[in-house]
């Protein structure tokens, strides 16, 4: 058989593995790139829209199953890469940052600040590109568990300034601007000032991914991000116990009236696993956060565990993503950054086309 003829028969093979999130096979989706074939042996990439895709060994296992099993082929090799796209909007502020994600709770008290960190963190380590904006001008807790000291921003050109950077992780935040310890007295329209100065006087480089960790409950801070950033979608925190849920509904609907995409709902602190007996313990009920999604009729991103490193990681500054990679906080917290990556593709290619200039080709 003749490499043009493995090369069709490759072609036709890949059009049936399915993306099982964007429902549509890798050739259309343009996923397919830079294929030699030498002989019998059959090179390729994938290059898919995030690094943190969840289902990115499922995608490669049926590459490979399926090309092997084409006659004249003896080997195969897929290279497996990324490229995140960005998404679509006109403002013209964060032009470098591909994707902006809001991480919200209706109240204090759910981990939200420790979901940002671990999203951040999770992301960072599937090798995109990450920055995370504290946002919670009154309680900034961000510094601390990214371990990073209490010191003025590196000043740039044009009354512009640099975000810290730690564990590969570029982080800005209302900490900085004070002396540590002391508490920023700020009303309402100066809350706002803060946040356009991190909108636009930020010199945040290329990003794939912006994580903003924005203050409990929907108010001045919210409404002026949700108003000034060209937002990809929000992510909700909650805790499982019904309380909680009654603030995270509040949230939910703030973004579905200002139009920003709900990516999904994370319930934090969901279970408890205690040394030696490797059970999970429901201490604050079970389900809350499902439950919610189901009735919004929006994603449910996960569920992640309350364990002593997880409060570690954020006293010490190492967050339990980046200390422990065995922890059951760890993967769960990849779990959800799987999904949330996942939630944006699925978005933006809504818009995209069917049809890719390299299936074209074939059809010439």
């Amino acid at each position: 058989m003749s490499e043009q003829n493995i090369q069709e028969q490759v072609i036709a093979a890949l059009k049936t593995v399915q993306d099982p999130d964007l429902h549509k096979n890798i050739v259309s989706l343009g996923f397919v790139k830079n294929m030699k074939v030498e002989g019998g042996s059959v090179a390729f990439d994938v290059e898919l829209t995030t690094p943190a895709c969840p289902v990115k060994e499922q995608l490669r296992n049926e590459c490979e199953t399926k090309v092997k099993a084409i006659p004249g082929v003896t080997e195969v090799k897929v290279n497996m890469t990324a490229e995140v796209r960005a998404a679509q909007h006109s403002q013209p502020i964060l032009t470098g940052v591909k994707n902006i994600i809001a991480v919200a709770s209706g109240k204090g008290g759910v981990g939200k600040s420790t979901v940002s960190v671990n999203l951040a963190a999770a992301l960072q380590m599937s090798g995109a590109k990450v920055g995370l904006m504290d946002a919670d001008i009154y309680g900034p807790s961000i510094p601390q568990m990214m371990g990073i000291p209490i010191t003025p921003p590196k000043a740039g050109k044009d009354n512009k300034f640099y975000p810290h950077e730690k564990h590969g992780i570029k982080v800005v935040s209302a900490a900085f601007l004070s002396k540590e310890g002391q508490p920023l007295m700020l009303r309402g329209p100066m809350l706002g000032g803060i946040i356009q100065q991190f909108l636009q006087n930020v010199e945040w480089g290329e990003l794939d991914y912006l994580i903003i960790d924005l203050p409990p409950g929907t108010g001045d801070v919210q409404l002026t991000l949700t108003q000034k950033a060209p937002l990809s979608g929000a992510v909700v925190v909650t805790t499982p116990q019904q309380v909680s849920l009654i603030d995270a509904e509040k949230a939910v609907r703030m973004f579905e009236s200002v139009k920003v995409p709900m990516l999904g709902i994370v319930e934090n602190m969901s279970y408890f696993i205690c040394d030696g007996c490797d059970k999970k313990h429901n201490i604050f009920k079970s389900g809350g956060g499902k439950s919610m999604a189901e009735k919004f009729k929006i994603p449910f991103l996960g569920e992640t565990p309350i364990l002593s490193g997880v409060v570690d990681g954020g006293d010490n500054g190492m967050p339990i993503t980046f200390q422990d990679t065995e922890s059951p906080a760890t993967k769960a917290f990849q779990s959800v950054a799987g999904q949330v990556a996942a939630q944006l593709s699925i978005i933006q290619a809504g818009s995209e086309q069917t049809e890719t200039t390299f299936e074209m080709a074939w059809k010439e």
